[in-house]
Order: C-alpha cells, then sequence, then structure tokens
C-alpha cells in the first residue's frame, strides 16, 4: 500500500487524523443526501443496517428519476475537484465500472472558480524573489481559465513576448494529500467489505491516481514534457506545441508561448475557416499513433478543452501536466495487436495476449479466440459514427476477465487516450474509417521495427559504438586463443540455478560421506562388542569402545540428516 504521509498505514489498521475525521463525515453525508444510501447499505458491511433506511426522512424528497450515474456525478461534483479529477480519471477503466457510471464520470468538469489575481501575484514574486514589474512588463490579474491544480493568466515579457503564467493554487497540496488518504481509506473498506472489492483492485486504482496528480503540481516536470513534444513534432506539420520560456519557469509557476486558435469543439468556427474536416480528423489519429509508437511519448489528456486548430489546419495542444510512455514490449505487442485486430486475424490477438503474459499461460487459445471475434467481428467496416471504442474496450474487458487477464496498470493512460481521441474523431468526423487511417501507419511502423529496414537502422545506430571496440577485438581474439591451446581456457558461469544445483550436490556429498563415516562406526561397535573376552574393559556389559564408537557414529549420522540446517 502507498504510505500517505497524512495516515499511519499497520496493515490494514488506519489512524484517521481529527481533520480527516470531519471530511469523511461530510463526505458521508454528501453520499447521502444524493441518495447513494442504497449503495453504501446494500455493502456486506453495512447490509445488516438495511432497516435504517426507512429512518431516512429526506428519502422522501429525492428525485427518483435520476440513475445512479447521475447521483455519483453530482456528489463527486460536491466534494470538489480532487474527487472530480478522481473521477474522471476512473471513468477511462471501462474495465472497472458499470456502463452507465462510467459515461456519467466521463461527463465530469473542472468547476473551479478562480483565486484572486492578488494571491496569484503574490505567488509569482515569492517564485521569482522580485516585484512582479521586473519580471514582466505587464500581467493582467483576472485569470484566463482556471482547474482544480492551476488556473492560468496572459502576461507580456519584458522584450514584449506575449506568454501564458500557468499558477499552482496555493496550499493545494495538502488538501490533495488529505483527500488522496481519505480515499485511500475508502478503497481499503470497499476492497475488504465489498464483494466486487478484490476483482475491482480499488487501492491500485487510488495509486495510479496519486501518482498521476502529485506529477500534475510539478509544473517544471510539465514544462519538461511540452518541451519533448515540441521537440518531437519541430519538423511536422501535424501538432505544435508552444515554446516553454525556462528562465521563467519554477516548480509552481509555468510561463508558455501565447498561441491563438480555434477550439477543436468549435466545429463551426472550424468549417468557416475552409478546414478540412475529414484531413483534420484523419491527422488527428495520426497523431496519436505517432506519439504512441514512434515517440513513445504521448500527451495524456487530449480533451478538447487542451486541443486547438490553426487557421492553417494545424493541431495546437497545451496542457501537458499528464503524459505516457509504453515499455518497447508493450509497444511491440500493442502494434501487433491492432494489426491482427485490422487483419481480423484473432488467433494472433488471442496469442499474443497470452506471450505478452497478459492473460495466464495456460489459456486456451482457441476458446479466447472465438470470444474475441465475437465482441471485435460485428464493429468492422463501419464508420466511427457507428462503433464505440468505449463500448469496445468496456466488452474487451468483460471478455478478458472471464480469462482471468489481469488488470495492466501501465495501459490506463493509453486507454484514456483512446477515448479521448474517439471522442474527438466524432466531432470533427463521424464518417471516418479509423481502421484505414491508422493500418498503413502501423504496418510502416511494423517494418521499422522488425523488418530489413529495422535491422539496417540497428545496424547504423550501433556503428559508433563497434566502431570504438573494433581496434580492441583483435587482441582479444589472440588472448582467447593462446589461453586455449595452452590448455588455460576457463568457461565461468554466474547462473544463480546452476549455483544453487552446485550447492545442493556438494551437500549431497558431504551427507554420502558423513554417512558412510558414522555408519562405519557403528558397525565397528557391533564387532567390537562381538569380540567377547578380546576387548578392553566393560561399561554396563559392553566394551567402552563399543559405546565410544556407536555414539559417535550416531552423533554424526543424527547431525547430517537429510533436511537439518535447511
Amino acid at each position: 500500500m502507498v504510505h500517505d504521509p497524512n495516515n499511519t498505514f499497520y496493515g490494514v489498521f488506519i489512524v484517521i487524523r481529527p481533520g480527516q475525521a470531519l471530511r469523511l463525515f461530510y463526505i458521508s453525508w454528501t453520499l447521502l443526501r444524493h441518495g447513494l444510501d442504497e449503495l453504501i447499505l446494500a455493502s456486506h458491511l453495512f447490509r445488516p443496517l438495511h432497516f435504517l433506511r426507512w429512518f431516512m426522512w429526506w428519502r422522501v424528497l429525492r428525485n427518483k428519476e435520476l440513475g445512479r450515474g447521475v447521483r455519483i456525478r453530482r456528489a463527486l461534483e460536491d466534494l470538489g475537484p480532487i474527487f472530480v479529477k478522481f473521477g474522471q480519471i476512473l471513468s477511462t477503466r471501462r474495465d472497472l465500472l458499470p456502463d452507465d457510471i462510467s459515461l456519467e464520470l466521463a461527463a465530469l468538469q473542472d468547476r473551479v472558480p478562480p483565486f484572486p489575481g492578488r494571491t496569484a501575484v503574490a505567488i509569482l514574486e515569492k517564485a521569482y524573489g522580485k516585484p512582479l514589474d521586473q519580471v514582466f512588463a505587464e500581467f493582467n490579474p483576472e485569470p484566463l481559465a482556471s482547474a482544480s491544480i492551476a488556473q492560468v493568466h496572459v502576461a507580456r515579457l519584458l522584450d514584449g513576448t506575449e506568454v501564458v503564467v500557468k499558477v499552482v493554487r496555493p496550499d493545494i497540496e495538502p488538501v490533495i494529500r488529505r483527500d488522496i488518504g481519505l480515499l485511500y481509506i475508502i478503497a481499503d473498506k470497499l476492497q475488504r467489505y465489498w464483494s466486487e472489492g478484490r476483482r475491482l483492485r480499488p487501492l491500485e486504482v487510488v495509486g495510479e491516481f496519486e501518482k498521476t496528480i502529485i506529477d500534475e503540481l510539478d509544473l517544471m516536470r510539465e514544462a519538461a514534457s511540452a518541451t519533448l513534444i515540441r521537440r518531437n513534432f519541430a519538423d511536422s506539420e501535424l501538432l505544435y506545441v508552444p515554446e516553454v520560456y525556462w528562465p521563467y519557469c519554477r516548480r509552481n509557476v509555468m510561463v508558455m508561448e501565447r498561441i491563438s486558435g480555434i477550439p477543436v469543439s468549435n466545429i463551426e468556427a472550424i468549417r468557416e475557416a475552409e478546414i478540412d474536416l475529414k484531413s483534420l480528423a484523419s491527422r488527428g489519429v495520426e497523431i496519436f499513433f505517432t506519439q504512441v509508437f514512434r515517440h513513445n511519448f504521448f500527451h495524456a489528456d487530449m480533451h478538447p478543452g487542451n486541443i486547438f486548430v490553426s487557421p492553417a489546419g494545424q493541431y495546437m495542444a497545451v496542457d501537458f501536466g499528464i503524459v505516457g510512455t509504453l515499455s518497447h514490449d508493450d509497444q511491440r505487442y500493442l502494434a501487433e495487436n491492432f494489426l491482427a485486430f485490422f487483419k481480423r486475424d484473432y488467433q494472433r490477438v488471442a496469442e499474443l495476449h497470452v506471450e505478452s503474459g497478459w492473460v495466464p499461460a495456460t489459456t486456451r487459445v482457441d476458446e479466447f479466440e472465438a470470444a474475441i471475434r465475437t465482441v471485435c467481428e460485428p464493429i468492422f467496416e463501419r464508420p466511427l459514427a457507428e462503433i464505440s471504442f468505449g463500448q469496445l474496450l468496456l466488452r474487451l474487458f468483460q471478455t478478458a476477465r472471464r480469462f482471468n487477464m489481469e488488470v495492466q496498470p501501465q495501459l490506463v493512460l493509453l486507454q484514456k487516450t483512446l477515448l479521448n481521441i474517439e471522442g474527438l474523431g466524432r466531432q470533427l468526423y463521424p464518417e471516418l474509417d479509423l481502421w484505414q487511417t491508422a493500418k498503413p501507419f502501423l504496418e510502416r511502423w511494423m517494418s521499422e521495427q522488425i523488418g530489413t529496414r529495422a535491422f539496417f537502422n540497428r545496424l547504423k545506430d550501433n556503428v559508433p559504438q563497434w566502431g570504438e571496440k573494433l581496434p580492441e577485438i583483435p587482441a582479444l581474439v589472440h588472448e582467447v586463443l593462446h589461453q586455449a591451446r595452452n590448455g588455460k581456457l576457463e568457461v565461468r558461469t554466474n547462473s544463480e540455478e546452476l549455483q544453487k544445483i552446485r550447492r545442493e550436490m556438494r551437500r549431497a556429498n558431504q551427507r554420502t560421506f558423513f554417512a558412510i563415516l558414522g555408519g562405519s562406526l557403528i558397525i565397528s561397535a557391533a564387532l567390537i562388542f562381538g569380540l567377547d573376552g578380546y576387548a578392553p574393559p566393560i561399561a554396563y556389559g559392553a566394551p567402552v569402545a563399543t559405546w565410544g564408537l556407536g555414539i559417535l557414529g550416531t552423533v554424526i549420522l543424527l547431525l547430517n540428516w537429510p533436511g537439518r540446517g535447511e
């Protein structure tokens, strides 16, 4: 379990601070106020208290037409920005939630009032250690935008460059850590007392959320991510990333170039600018696959509020607080999975899941193949308007769960980004054929990774290193051959398994030796006992030598008995 400095965890026991206790009471009251007492009292822990619902007078005033998803969404909005953001991230885990709840959580928006402009000025002056007029020629105290973690102001540098200044909310970190601590408490109870808790692994979900939101607090990290993505697309017409002005960046302050574009959600304005929506939607898909497979560093918060379109039809992105990467193995498995899906090679999809370890090695490939075909076959050759990645992922997760597929935490941000791309494409050009758009890119990428081109690319990358080592090779070869000719060549291995086998063989040889020695001593004692009249002095009816040899042999056998000392 992740340790939170605001809580003390001792196994399953959690010590709650007084402030957290009050907050927990408020959370409970909010849940009850939104009619979520049914979910609480239906749990295993509170089921004996189910009769209390008849004494809850507010049930009479409740709007019975609201579904549970709507009530959960409204409760999270009332609980504040941390719970809103948690709900947004949780909405991407279609494998964990019923469909009605995940769809409502996806509609969550940060509705956070801005903090005063004078507070932002005070934060900036403290960060820079000088009056603000010595840093900016102009600073607008009225925020341009406000979110749960930070807000943005417009400013102008001393050289006249127009910029935006992102400032982390004052004293937000203690609030975040307090609420994360409470989420751990709630997740712990769910995992222990809810019948579905163990399967849904709520503690791991909260752990993923904690890492994501704590990273968002560090604007130096966000600035570094923005700079890398800008460098990756420096020579591309697909995406423009604003420049970061590093001399003005601090852990709680980030200054970037101010851009001007059309919000991607404003379809009418894009049409008026005479931008081809079909081409724009296709480029959005290409940007996603380029970031994930070619750069292996992707913007993982590509909702419409963070994406703009220039008058020339180029995408422009902001807000790089959440980014994702994949391991080389995950990249390759995902690319092969996508290609196999596009080719309807479901047997290969099933084999890849087994090879990657995402499902147990004992899984019957033919059964898994049939299950995947049942899910995927109905969606092919249909435009984006008629399919839903959300529904597809949900059904795939449900299918995989039947085959004990483990949750892959490293793929959560990818799933989130994929759902954002789906929503973006659906808005821009619902008739887009996603499969035909993505397939050529993935085929090209795979040829670069495992084809002839990949071989020559790796050869080219390794030539400088080989050139450095090449002069040493003749001397090393001569030394090895010389030792081999003189019988001095030794092959050594540090394999842990081999070392273990050697230790076992050594112990077995020792046992055999001492067993023979102990048995010989006992036999000698018996022979001496049989030499009646020729033996030394007698003790208790047997020669003294018999007693000595017999006891020594018995001790040796007992000390080396198999299993002793292991």
